[in-house]
């Protein structure tokens, strides 16, 4: 779904559908709050790094976890990925397959399965299960901020430094999955994402930002762009800082479900235009397999102004776990 705009007013003027929506988002919090006060199903025998948002939308979870996922394997600690598959029909465990659709095991475990061995599973606790089985040294969970299933060693809240907590209220009066206070109160870290102003009041806060590789240079290239993703035009943005010539955008909610009409649609305006369709990795492992004909993705990838600091929470993290088993 699109955010509604009374998401992202200022916190001091949440606006009328906001305090509309309040009794509402107290019981959601209520409910949020006692699902975290159960103790934990299983506690694995390895290091277990969650990596989870305070708010719904796009903030650059998934590339944050791409790349901590990247470090730990330069460390030698056999890093396996765990994500319930948001949007796919498999209930898991399931090991994410080249083959696999994301119909299947959702988008972004197809993008995590790139840099590492990939668990899929709706239920946490059986996902970390066949981690284990997998040969994990260390689980690595995408999402799971507020999921109490399994004990974490390391819990990181990954903030977008633009949009920060938006008006601040929890869903549906605001984009809050939680409280602020609660969540950065459980967060071991904050890694704030982007060049934006905003301070989550964190003491250990990490920035980064999504860059393209230099090999993704677009020269000049007119293209049509399109996303499905929570801030489309964070994407619309970083092509254009890769040298494309957008012609027209095409933004829809977050983890569209192509379609034909779709693409024919924005095909015949590339084509009128003279340009070429251009999207995301993301969307693009979400379009079925013979509508992908000719469309130009956009890599992406999370790089923090101080990778010492990375390297040193992820191995502060791993020695307390190690220490404490």
């Amino acid at each position: 779904m699109r955010p509604p705009e009374f998401w992202s007013r200022p916190p001091q003027q949440p606006g009328v559908f906001a305090r509309l929506l309040a009794p509402l988002a107290a019981i959601y919090g209520f409910v949020v709050r006692t699902r975290l006060k159960r103790p934990p199903q299983m506690r694995p025998a390895v290091p277990v790094i969650c990596v989870g948002n305070l708010t719904l939308g796009g903030a650059g979870k998934t590339p944050v976890a791409i790349a901590i996922l990247e470090r730990l394997t330069a460390m030698r600690a056999s890093p396996v990925a765990l994500s319930r598959g948001y949007g796919g029909s498999l209930a898991g465990p399931v090991i994410v397959e080249p083959d696999h659709l994301a119909a299947e095991v959702g988008d972004e475990p197809l993008l995590l399965a790139r840099h590492a061995p990939t668990i899929i599973a709706k239920d946490r606790a059986a996902g970390a299960r066949a981690c284990l089985t997998a040969g994990a040294g260390v689980i690595v969970m995408d999402d799971g901020f507020q999921n109490p299933a399994v004990a974490k060693d390391l819990s990181i809240a990954v903030v977008d430094s633009e949009t920060g907590f938006g008006n601040g209220r929890v869903f549906p009066a605001g984009p809050m999955r939680e409280t602020a206070r609660d969540g950065l109160a459980r967060a071991d870290a904050v890694i704030l994402m982007g060049r934006g102003k905003f301070d989550p009041g964190h003491p250990r806060t990490l920035r980064a930002s999504l860059r393209a590789p230099l090999s993704a240079a677009f020269d000049g290239r007119r293209v049509v762009a399109f996303a499905g993703i929570g801030r489309p035009e964070k994407f619309f943005q970083t092509l254009e800082r890769a040298g494309a010539e957008i012609v027209a955008v095409f933004a829809y909610p977050d983890h569209h479900a192509y379609e034909e009409v779709d693409l024919e649609r924005m095909r015949a305006l590339a084509a009128a235009r003279g340009a070429n369709l251009a999207t995301t990795e993301k969307d693009f492992v979400r379009l079925p397999p013979r509508l992908r004909r000719g469309i130009l993705t956009l890599p992406v990838e999370a790089r923090f102004e101080d990778e010492r600091a990375l390297d040193a929470l992820l191995l502060d993290a791993l020695a307390r776990a190690h220490s404490a088993s």
